[in-house]
């Protein structure tokens, strides 16, 4: 089942992040990215007040053949850059485990991507080869793209998630029990029936969102 990841990363610590140094105050959006044999052709948007120096530094890079601008709009300038995408690392695990940018924010410091993988598996091929690499990646959410909706907890409201955890960490599904009903009731400071409605009513949701999306997704791919 496909899946997506938010993730971030330092802006100094992959190329296209050094090469596209931004200033306090300015911002970048990738628009799209176009490969082209061992080159890959970044459109990109830059918001905000951009350096005086920035083509140039730009077009200095080592990997970079060209640096063009396409359209200005009051803050924002679209551009294109010819890139040799092959010297950055964090992009050549992107493509080696068949990971679809669909967005990409940066600034000075830091640049926000949303990925999606085709299964589980690539996305944890893809944090162990960052790893492996030095690729200081943090994944911060991973969604259910079947039901996007649902957000990174599978739709469950913050109660339910406190209760949930509080239940699993306390033994309250241990053999024997660490914590009754009562005990997460005085916790919480509700009614021994509305700890046990919370709980309930969290597992269906969490296996809704989860373990029936996912069976949902792959009947529709075998169809």
């Amino acid at each position: 089942m496909a899946v997506l990841a938010h993730l971030r990363i330092p802006a100094s610590t992959f190329e296209l992040g050094q090469i596209l140094d931004m200033t306090e105050g300015a911002s970048i959006k990738l628009e799209t990215l176009v490969p082209v044999g061992e080159k890959a052709v970044p459109f990109f948007s830059v918001h905000g007040t951009v350096a005086p120096a920035f083509e140039k530094n730009v077009r200095a890079h080592e990997s970079v053949t060209s640096i063009t601008e396409v359209s200005a709009h009051d803050d924002s300038i679209l551009y294109a850059l010819d890139w040799e995408v092959g010297a950055d690392t964090f992009f050549r695990t992107i493509a080696e485990t068949e990971a679809t940018i669909l967005s990409a924010t940066g600034g000075p410091d830091s640049w926000e991507f949303e990925l999606r993988f085709t299964t589980y598996e690539s996305l944890e091929a893809f944090r162990e080869h960052c790893s492996e690499r030095s690729v200081p990646v943090e994944v911060e959410r991973i969604y259910n793209p079947s039901r996007p909706e649902t957000g990174p907890f599978y739709g469950l409201t913050q109660p339910q998630r406190e209760a949930l955890l509080r239940a699993v960490e306390g033994g309250y599904y241990s053999i024997p029990r660490g914590l009754s009903t009562k005990d997460l009731a005085e916790e919480f400071d509700i009614s021994d029936q509305a700890v046990t409605e919370r709980l309930r009513r969290a597992i269906l949701t969490l296996v809704d969102n989860s373990l029936v999306a996912a069976m949902e997704a792959e009947s529709e791919i075998e169809e």
